[in-house]
């Protein structure tokens, strides 16, 4: 790595370097989320400065909530970044303390990005955003990154905005073209799930081709790892509200909860199986197991 981070190109490369953590399709967003949690507080106070008593309730929520599932305690989830992301040379403590010890850190310990990193970024505000969406599309799908943004206190669409001025490089692996449609057909064009199936002039309205196996952490554009999804269940199942058993039916986590009629309608699709277009592969077992590890949140309710 560079000793210092001068130019636009040093920052989304030191900054992009941080998917290396990402090792046989185990997600580990835990650094990106303080990196993002780093900008969000840069852009709105000038300093990117973050005490451990934020970090240990902020960057938890982070972690619990966009995260995979986890056994590890909130505490000892954001201390291992918080401690770790030094030794990628974008971030310093102003203590010196262990790698992944919580205990230390409740002596009143702060991070920030390095200096030249942070004075980078303050000569350069719109590289703020480019940063940030770089790092959303590279650890989230398209569902969950806006929500990702608004959670460390950033405007999805003035990010957006902001970042196409100055586009990060593009990805090396490329989505099929013409995966999302094959989807669609394999599926009868209607959702998966719930049945919807909206159509404008004969076009499908609200419902998505969705990737089981995130394409950001090498799903493949396969039939066997896609589903015809609407809007909403689609984004409840990259959230890991909704999920998939072991014998393709639905199940909801007890982590999701509604109290209006229409909302508690997602609560039926419980225990409901799917039910493929014949000659329609079903989801491969290996993808529906990804999904159960790395997205799926909490326990599935239970069915009665």
């Amino acid at each position: 790595m560079p000793a210092s981070y001068s130019s636009a190109d040093d920052v989304l490369h030191v900054l992009a370097s941080l998917r290396q953590h990402e090792r046989d399709g185990k997600r580990s967003p835990h650094k990106p989320l303080l990196v993002l949690l780093a900008l969000s507080r840069l852009a709105e106070t000038g300093s990117s400065r973050i005490p451990w008593a934020l970090a240990k309730t902020r960057l938890a929520d982070l972690i619990a909530d966009f995260g995979p599932p986890s056994r590890t305690g909130r505490a000892q989830s954001a201390a291992y970044p918080f401690t770790r992301l030094r030794s990628d040379g974008v971030w310093t403590l102003d203590t010196d303390v262990p790698m992944d010890r919580v205990t230390p850190l409740h002596g009143g310990v702060t991070g920030q990005l390095e200096s030249s990193l942070e004075r980078a970024l303050k000569d350069q505000p719109d590289l703020i955003s480019t940063v940030a969406r770089s790092l959303v599309d590279a650890h989230f799908p398209s569902t969950v990154a806006p929500d990702v943004l608004l959670a460390v206190g950033m405007d999805p669409e003035a990010v957006e905005a902001e970042a196409a001025l100055d586009p990060a490089p593009a990805p090396e692996r490329r989505r099929s073209s013409t995966w999302p449609a094959a989807v669609l057909e394999a599926w009868d064009r209607q959702c998966a799930f719930c049945g919807f199936d909206g159509q404008a002039g004969g076009v499908p309205v609200g419902v998505e081709a969705a990737h089981i196996r995130w394409f950001k952490l090498d799903g493949p554009d396969t039939l066997d790892n896609g589903l015809a999804l609407c809007s909403l269940h689609h984004k409840l199942f990259d959230r890991g509200m909704l999920g998939l058993d072991d014998d393709m039916g639905v199940v909801v986590s007890q982590r999701f909860s509604a109290r209006t009629p229409f909302g508690r309608f997602v609560y039926d699709l419980h225990g409901r199986r799917l039910k493929p277009r014949p000659g329609t592969p079903e989801p491969a077992a290996e993808h529906v197991r990804w999904h159960q590890e790395q997205v799926f949140h909490g326990s599935p309710l239970v069915s009665t």
